[in-house]
């Protein structure tokens, strides 16, 4: 059994094709007749039901829920689904303005993309629950480390099986977002943008390495192309996450990459720091990036997430990931740059996605050899 995009939303695709959202990638694929080809509408998914997904989880319980967001909630299901004992299930909020465009976007680029730092979806839902209300689910492969947020502000003190990241943990979560959006940037026929980077956005697998996951908001784009910029302008309510979403967003500019870049800073700056951008005791006009680049490169230690070259009794680390404290503070003052160049308030100033991940390799180079 299969779920055919098609057959289920084609109400729903022409309002979203009406959009532009997933237009500029149809248009690339023309047939020799010249007609415009919608296979990623009518590619084909292993079928999943309302009943399989509702025992799964046992009935949606909160006990299963592990994630919530704008437009779903994300719950552990342990069922059997080709060669997976537990997936993770993404329920649709059909209340909220924008799921359904959410549902879409996010089949259609994922459908699409293929990277080993994006989380995997597996198939799709479009059923009737219960009591006769439409239902829409996403099924991704299950990520048993849970969300960077949660390890980035699990305090020693609260109770918890996880363990504070260390600088080489960090950093290689840190490379490995930034090779996803690497990906998406450099995307043919055009570039993508995720629109909605943050940490609660980021999963961690088995062996810790990160994925970016929840493409709800992700836009295909080409600055070249003036139909293209109507595409990113089209779905003006719903731009990221505040304290993560680029400034140029909150006057009404139009989608770009270096939005990404944007959040992309700010994520390695709290990710060192261990403040949220969103934090309410920063002294008046200062921000997150502000903090840190008052900081540089004198008073780092000032400002530096102190568990990170604070040696700890309890803490397990391989030998090759430990750092003395002057080292620990000369590798996190290059990353901090490197967040820096990536935040500038102006989209013009902000670096590359491929420069920043190009430096933090050099860095890892140097000081993890």
């Amino acid at each position: 059994m299969y779920f055919d995009f098609t057959t289920s939303y084609a109400l729903e695709t022409q309002k979203l094709f009406k959009t532009g959202l997933i237009s500029v990638l149809c248009k690339k694929h023309k047939s020799s007749s010249g007609q415009t080809s919608t296979r990623a509408v009518r590619n084909q998914l292993p079928r999943v039901s309302y009943t399989e997904l509702s025992m799964g989880t046992n009935g949606f319980s909160s006990s299963n829920l592990i994630g919530e967001g704008r437009f779903g909630s994300v719950y552990k299901a342990n069922m059997s689904f080709d060669q997976y004992s537990v997936v993770a299930v993404k329920v649709l909020k059909l209340q909220e303005r924008g799921a359904s465009h959410s549902f879409l976007a996010e089949c259609e680029a994922l459908r699409y993309l293929r990277h080993r730092n994006l989380v995997k979806i597996l198939t799709a839902c479009s059923s009737i629950d219960p009591r006769g209300h439409d239902f829409k689910a996403l099924i991704f492969e299950y990520l048993p480390n849970g969300s960077l947020d949660k390890w980035l502000h699990t305090h020693i003190d609260e109770q918890s099986d996880q363990s504070v990241l260390n600088i080489y943990q960090k950093l290689s979560i840190a490379t490995d977002v930034g090779s996803a959006v690497e990906y998406l940037h450099d995307y043919k026929p055009v570039p993508i943008v995720h629109c909605d980077l943050k940490p609660s956005n980021i999963l961690l697998d088995s062996d810790m390495m990160a994925h970016v996951g929840d493409f709800g908001l992700a836009r295909f784009t080409n600055q070249g192309d003036n139909n293209a910029s109507q595409v990113s302008s089209s779905w003006a309510a719903f731009r990221g996450t505040i304290g993560y979403a680029a400034p140029e967003y909150g006057i009404g500019n139009e989608v770009t990459t270096s939005g990404d870049v944007y959040s992309y800073g700010i994520i390695l700056l709290e990710m060192f720091t261990g403040r949220r951008p969103t934090e309410q005791n920063f002294e008046e006009n200062t921000d997150l990036h502000r903090f840190v680049e008052e900081a540089l490169p004198d008073s780092v230690e000032d400002v530096v997430d102190q568990n990170l070259i604070l040696p700890r009794e309890d803490t397990e680390m391989d030998h090759n990931t430990l750092l003395n404290k002057e080292a620990a503070l000369a590798c996190i003052t290059s990353i901090l740059r490197v967040g820096i160049l990536c935040s500038k308030q102006l989209p013009t100033e902000r670096v590359q996605i491929r420069d920043a991940v190009r430096e933090l390799h050099k860095i890892k180079e140097k000081f993890f050899p």
